[in-house]
């Protein structure tokens, strides 16, 4: 950025302009939460100018500090040349209208099921669940977004990875859920033997090698243990299938995310009526079966 740029640039909206024409001109992936150059403009310009995304459009002719002109400068330099998602360059995100804590530990939350967790899981849900598990939580957006849906509700956040446990402990304080919600390190069931839940909700590794070796650098940045499980993208999953029936209450549900895994999956256990949810935000690839399903197909998972 040249002196004489810098010059030009003295309002929020100046900014906003010359990010967006930055972004458009490089070749990046939107696919963390925006999916336009001009939305990630606005939160990068918007957060290092320190002021909230839902700022009235007065804010435009705000003119910014040289310390604030710099440290946006520098984040969009950054998110062009290491094609870093901007989650991570303001460590904040948004999930079902809720903020949270990430970083390169986690991954970038952006599940379809914000839209199933505000609509309580019906109709598949028979009762409101008194325990509720976010299996492979990463940060806890999913588990959280649970305990604000079922304000009763006990929420376990599990994890293999321990850093990720630790961000997922981070947005629980940040939503002051300490009373109603912990974070468990563990893999798959291993740390909650003897745990039963009503509602059973995981977004997975599901993406397969051959995806994993073409995606996006934006997607490279984040915690591989979080994308890629196997071949097939169903390592996890079918381990998930074939334990999760002990671990949910009798009219329990389990709601699994798997991405473009769906169709394999649907090969790789013809027999099971996996009911496929569809959003009207976009998405797809989200599953619900129910405890009974879950138990009369047992022998098909192993």
């Amino acid at each position: 950025m040249s002196k004489e740029t810098a010059s030009e640039l003295v309002t929020v909206r100046d900014y906003l302009d010359w990010a967006n024409n930055r972004f458009e001109s490089s070749d990046l992936f939107f696919g963390h939460g925006t999916d336009n150059a001009w939305d990630e403009a606005v939160q990068l310009v918007l957060h290092f100018a320190n002021l909230p995304l839902d700022s009235p459009e007065e804010v435009l002719e705000r003119r910014l500090s040289l310390s604030e002109g710099e440290a946006i400068v520098s984040a969009v330099d950054k998110r062009i040349d290491t094609r870093v998602p901007a989650a991570y360059l303001t460590g904040k995100a948004w999930f079902a209208g809720l903020e949270f804590i990430v970083d390169e530990r986690v991954l970038v939350p952006r599940s379809p099921l914000a839209e199933t967790i505000g609509d309580q899981f019906q109709p598949w849900l028979q009762r409101e669940p008194k325990r509720i598990l976010d299996l492979c939580t990463g940060g806890g957006c999913i588990g959280i977004t649970c305990a604000y849906a079922f304000p009763s509700a006990e929420v376990s956040l599990s994890d293999i990875s321990s850093d990720a446990i630790a961000v997922a402990e981070k947005n629980i304080l940040l939503h002051k859920l300490q009373a109603r919600v912990k974070a468990i390190e563990s893999d798959l069931f291993s740390a909650l033997q003897g745990e039963v839940f009503d509602l059973i909700v995981s977004n997975p590794p599901y993406v397969n090698a051959e995806d994993v070796a073409t995606m996006p650098a934006e997607y490279q940045a984040e915690p591989e243990i979080a994308l890629g499980s196997g071949e097939d993208g169903l390592d996890f999953t079918r381990r998930l299938l074939s334990e999760a029936a002990q671990h949910l209450s009798t009219e329990g549900l389990l709601v699994v995310e798997v991405g473009n895994s769906w169709p394999a999956l649907e090969a790789a256990f013809p027999a099971v009526p996996f009911t496929w949810l569809e959003f009207e935000m976009g998405g797809h690839g989200v599953f619900v079966l129910t405890a009974e399903q879950l138990r009369r197909h047992q022998a098909d998972f192993k």
